[in-house]
């Protein structure tokens, strides 16, 4: 076996492959372009966030339920309003509102599914 030509034949094929660092060619600097406005939130979709409220259901569905981190009154947020309930579980996601179910299950959420399970359990009534 000959270990030096093997070695020396990777070395040149990844030498190669191997992308040199360059300059960016000298370009004329563009205006900097002006500060966006903050993003309007999500529009949210009642039927999407009727599905997404699937686990959610098990505990705020239950009228005096009380889980289990620690024994905790679980409030009812049928009919709740779409900010409160953006907010809130916004809060969660960030940690800000400390509950290891809630921060679970917000973790999980994306900007639109907030705004679709807002949508939905705010057009409850």
């Amino acid at each position: 076996m000959r270990p030096l030509p093997i070695a020396a034949s990777l070395a040149l094929l990844l030498t190669a492959f191997a992308v040199p660092a360059q300059d960016p060619p000298a370009t004329t600097a563009a205006p900097a372009p002006a500060a966006a406005a903050p993003a309007a939130p999500a529009v949210g979709d009642v039927a999407r966030g009727h599905g997404l409220t699937y686990t959610c259901r098990g505990c705020h569905g239950l009228t005096g339920y009380k889980n289990a981190y620690p024994s905790y009154h679980v409030p009812m947020i049928g009919g709740q309003s779409e900010t409160y309930l953006r907010n809130a579980l916004g809060e969660y996601r960030t940690g800000k509102r400390k509950h290891p179910t809630m921060q679970a299950q917000a973790e999980s959420f994306s900007e639109q599914d907030i705004a679709d399970i807002a949508a939905y359990l705010s057009s409850i009534k």
